[in-house]
């Protein structure tokens, strides 16, 4: 007589205690009434503390033009000093993505949030002190609310079966709206209320959000704690190919979100010559924007192959780029030239995280998403430096670094193309016995 394993679609040697991980994930994730409701709970809380910490992060930039005017910066001590955040809070994701795949996106977020507070109130404390070194070392640390991201992906993942996941990630990298808010708001909390109790906010934001997230946020049931040691698992993530493949493509994509959203306000303010409250808020619809685009592309990719997602990401951003290069007049013809870029790279982040969701190992989720996180945020690392350095006093343009993002984006576009694949090829099946 066969066995019920057979007669259901399980493996024999599942039905000995260890059933097939698709089996799995179906039952732990299947939807019920009180699962949706702690799913949605969970992605909600999860995307507010993105938020904030994102806020944290883009603390400085929106101030760097008053930085900049009062400590007598040149261009490039004023790319130095919106950069060097970018850089901590990329290269850190590698370590905190691991470490989510151990001890959970719970605990992480709380860590997180808790440890950004000094950093953002030293900042404060550094421009209260117009102390430029001392805005650069400070800086640093304030990267640490950056890693945050590397939290969120794997903790959503966990939370939604594969056929929702590129929703799940693209609805929790709407956090990215941190940076829009830090953009509108920051400056004029700094003339409201002055530079450190601006700061202060943040930091009590902060600690108000680890409380939230300790009486309210809860791991999926379905998390289970990768406890093999640290080094080996990122090594082990290396040797993947989809974490350099998604790597580079990420580095594109969130690297320009990131280098604009950041950059912006001193580009608006050299270009146009707006006020750093009027630059700051356009540099927020900026933002806005691609926070918008980033589910919408998740979703997509939910629909359709995310490779072509992707496609049209990388072609939107080197048309988009291009126009840029020809300083289009404020204010209608340049707002529309950079909130379609937004709009443009928006898509590209969901799409790119979405295709990690569906090939990464689920035990790996955390340590892939840290690496390719990584390597977006360094992608943002460079074009604020490179625009400082290319920039064109003479001519008031930054024609070299616009058409440096054209280039990259239509190398991005043929790689992608040329070498990945829209559908993964199906792993051969394990015959029953």
């Amino acid at each position: 007589m066969p066995r019920l394993s057979t007669l259901i679609g399980i493996p024999a040697n599942s039905a000995q205690g260890h059933p097939p991980s698709a089996f799995v994930d179906f039952v732990s994730t299947a939807t019920t009434p009180d699962t949706r409701a702690r799913q949605g709970m969970n992605l909600a809380l999860a995307t507010w503390v993105s938020a904030i910490n994102f806020w944290a992060w883009n603390m400085i930039g929106p101030l760097s033009t008053t930085y900049a005017s009062d400590l007598s910066l040149s261009s490039t001590e004023a790319s130095m000093l919106v950069a060097t955040p970018i850089l901590v809070g990329s290269v850190g994701r590698i370590f905190i993505g691991a470490l989510t795949d151990r001890f959970g996106g719970r605990t992480m977020f709380i860590a997180v949030s808790l440890a950004s507070i000094i950093p953002v109130l030293a900042v404060g404390g550094a421009g209260v002190a117009r102390s430029y070194p001392l805005l650069l070392v400070c800086g640093f640390f304030l990267g640490i609310a950056g890693t945050i991201f590397a939290v969120g992906i794997p903790f959503a993942n966990n939370w939604y079966p594969p056929a929702r996941r590129g929703f799940a990630t693209g609805v929790f990298g709407m956090g990215m709206v941190g940076t829009a808010l830090s953009a509108f708001f920051t400056p004029r909390f700094a003339r409201w209320f002055g530079l450190f109790a601006t700061h202060v906010i943040i930091a009590v934001a902060l600690a108000v959000t680890a409380v939230a997230c300790i009486a309210v946020m809860r791991n999926a049931p379905q998390f289970r704690p990768n406890v093999d040691p640290l080094l080996p698992k990122l090594k082990a993530a290396l040797k993947l190919p989809v974490t350099w493949e998604m790597s580079f493509l990420y580095a594109v994509v969130f690297g320009g979100f990131v280098a604009f959203a950041n950059y912006l306000p001193t580009y608006i303010k050299t270009i146009y010559h707006f006020s750093p409250v009027d630059a700051g808020a356009r540099t927020a619809g900026f933002a806005l924007a691609a926070v918008i685009a980033r589910p919408v592309g998740g979703a997509l990719s939910d629909r359709i192959a995310p490779k072509y997602v992707v496609l049209a990401s990388f072609a939107g951003t080197a048309a988009m780029a291009f126009v840029a290069v020809f300083q289009p007049p404020p204010d209608v013809w340049s707002a529309a030239t950079f909130i379609t870029l937004a709009v443009f790279l928006g898509i590209g982040t969901g799409g790119v995280f979405a295709w990690v969701a569906r090939r990464a190992p689920a035990s790996s989720v955390g340590s892939v998403t840290g690496v390719v996180a990584a390597a977006g945020g360094l992608g943002g690392y460079f074009p604020p430096l490179v625009m400082g350095a290319t920039y064109d006093p003479v001519h008031n343009n930054y024609t070299i670094g616009l058409m440096l993002l054209v280039a990259t984006a239509l190398v991005a576009f043929g790689y992608t193309a040329l070498r990945l694949h829209a559908h993964e090829p199906e792993k051969p099946k394990e015959p029953a016995t």
